[in-house]
């Protein structure tokens, strides 16, 4: 993506909204997501960065260093880390140290693989520290349906450790599916449990979740469900500004209630590069790479990708709608890996608009083909049970079609290289 060199700075405009402040973009991000590796010890059928194994290029301690370096700088309020699983990075607890010693507050989301009673009690004594364990289904039968074998009891065994190690308000993370609607009680009864709070994000359709989007993403009278569920919980759930679709059912949701991507939000992945959206590591999406580009600072205030995106909006075909106001057209990333149009309506629009624009395109839908893939070559262990049967029958029908199966990009590396899972 071109950064522009000598780009004309807009005036940013006086007074107005929060909301309107906030799209105009800011000059640097309240947060960011950093994916700091590819590298996982599961394979999550839903995985928005389809991980597995290790980039080789993926960025040094140095490099990881400097990033932290000139977030420091550019007054970042905390960064989002994941991955991947991000603490199977041999380096990845000196990171934390270093980022919480740089004024950057850290949040990193786990499967929980590496929080030993040692390492939560270490995490329990720092400062500046938030701990997100992902978790989704209430019970291991719908939990690892998705995310493999083992995984459910994982992130049960970290939640216990965090909690009677002291750490306090860690979250449960939930990516809402069509299996797990009905437990939204149970995973609150869970996060309770062990003094956290239930944080629920949307599913979206990018990475390997593309692949099993149609299968799990909630049908249209479980996002009403779920609007009640969250409405009637009110700010003692967190959501992150994940459901702003769904606010033409009535009140909006607490939160931002608008697509920040490339505004107030992006992503850094394991390479260096930058995405405008945390949930849509594409080509179509990338602003630059902080190591050619001259830095992340350059590339948030001059790629012209993020240009595009601080432009005013015209919502295209949903701005005729009486409730463009509340949704602002939905998600970004959502719209794109279903093969939808930027400017209209959101796949899963409650008004209906989205289910009716994906049936108009028929035969004539297109699904983006993917960037990258850093998938395992080989299934693992922990191979989910959805992965299971798609490569069951993906290899049926190759055999059928003669068919070679897709390529995927070069991650030469060991997915779990220097990982211990005691360490």
């Amino acid at each position: 993506m071109t950064i522009l060199e000598d780009r004309p700075v807009r005036a940013r405009p006086e007074g107005g909204t929060l909301l309107e402040q906030f799209e105009f973009g800011l000059d640097a991000p309240i947060c960011l997501t950093w994916e700091l590796t590819y590298a996982c010890n599961l394979e999550c059928a839903h995985c928005l960065s389809s991980s597995g194994r290790r980039d080789p290029r993926e960025l040094s301690t140095e490099q990881c260093e400097a990033v932290i370096d000139e977030l420091q700088r550019m007054q970042v309020f905390y960064v989002n880390i994941g991955g991947g699983e991000p603490t199977v990075r041999p380096d990845f607890w000196h990171l934390v140290e270093y980022a919480v010693a740089h004024d950057v507050g850290v949040k990193f989301s786990t499967n929980g693989v590496r929080l030993t009673p040692e390492r939560a009690a270490w995490l329990a004594a720092t400062d500046y520290v938030d701990v997100q364990i992902s978790l989704d289904g209430a019970t291991a039968e719908v939990n690892d349906h998705v995310r493999g074998p083992g995984s459910y009891d994982t992130a049960i065994a970290a939640l216990r450790n965090l909690h009677e190690a002291g750490f306090r308000d860690a979250k449960l993370s939930v990516v809402c599916t069509r299996q797990n609607i009905g437990q939204l009680d149970e995973f609150k009864a869970i996060a309770d449990q062990y003094g956290a709070t239930l944080r629920l994000t949307r599913l979206r359709p990018s990475g390997r979740g593309a692949d099993v989007w149609d299968e799990l993403h909630p049908l249209p009278e479980q996002q009403r469900v779920l609007y009640d569920w969250l409405v009637a919980h009110g700010e003692g759930v967190l959501t992150g500004d994940s459901f702003f679709h769904l606010a033409p059912f009535g009140e909006k949701l607490p939160g931002l209630n608008l697509c920040g991507a490339g505004r107030v939000v992006c992503l850094i992945d394991p390479i260096g590069d930058v995405y405008a959206c945390p949930f849509a590591i594409h080509d179509e999406f990338l602003a630059g790479n902080l190591l050619t580009d001259g830095g992340f600072q350059r590339v948030w205030q001059n790629s012209e990708l993020f240009a595009e995106l601080r432009e005013p909006q015209t919502g295209g075909a949903c701005s005729s709608c009486q409730f463009f106001d509340s949704c602002r057209g939905g998600c970004m990333a959502a719209k794109f890996f279903t093969g939808l149009p930027l400017d209209g309506p959101d796949p899963e629009c409650v008004q209906g608009f989205g289910e009716q624009a994906l049936e108009g395109l028929g035969d004539q839908r297109r699904l983006p083909a993917s960037s990258q893939d850093h998938s395992r070559l080989v299934p693992g262990r922990n191979e989910p049970v959805m992965l299971q049967l798609r490569r069951r029958e993906e290899i049926e029908a190759g055999l059928t079609s003669g068919q070679a199966a897709p390529p995927v990009s070069a991650c030469a590396e060991s997915p779990l290289a220097g990982f211990t899972p005691s360490a």
